[in-house]
């Protein structure tokens, strides 16, 4: 029985559970580059917490990791173009304001037009990005 859409539910509950607490917990909504953002430019305000967040992205897939835990991403073992791939995000999300963690779950939940449109632009894109790499360039 293949179950790895499990992972995925599993995955996508805590992700929503973590940013209805930070949202109702501090009014701030969860969005990772935004907090990375903040801690990287100084503009963050609570640096502990931004401190622990960024932690425990680091940490939990380490931990994961070193526990026997893997699973297979179907990532391309090219090194330049995952380092591509993240500054393409790193750069979008700078200029839409956001990530698809604070566009489309917290902007979603909180019936965000923008967080629609941003969304649907990030989804667009990947689904471009995607066909192009595997179809066009083979990878």
């Amino acid at each position: 029985m293949d179950v790895a859409w499990l992972y995925g539910l599993i995955g996508g509950l805590l992700i929503g559970c973590a940013g209805a607490v930070l949202l109702l917990g501090t009014g701030r909504v969860m969005g990772a580059s935004g907090i990375v953002g903040g801690l990287l430019d100084g503009s963050g305000t609570d640096r502990g917490a931004t401190w622990a967040f960024v932690a425990g992205l680091i940490a939990t897939p380490a931990l994961m990791s070193l526990s026997g835990w893997q699973v297979d991403t179907h990532a391309t073992s090219q090194l330049w173009v995952l380092i591509l791939g993240g500054l393409a995000v790193g750069i979008g999300t700078r200029f839409a304001n956001g990530c698809t963690s604070g566009h489309g779950v917290c902007g979603l939940s909180r019936l965000s037009v923008r967080g629609l449109v941003a969304t649907l632009a990030y989804i667009g894109a990947g689904a471009v990005t995607v066909t192009v790499l595997r179809i066009g360039l083979g990878l």
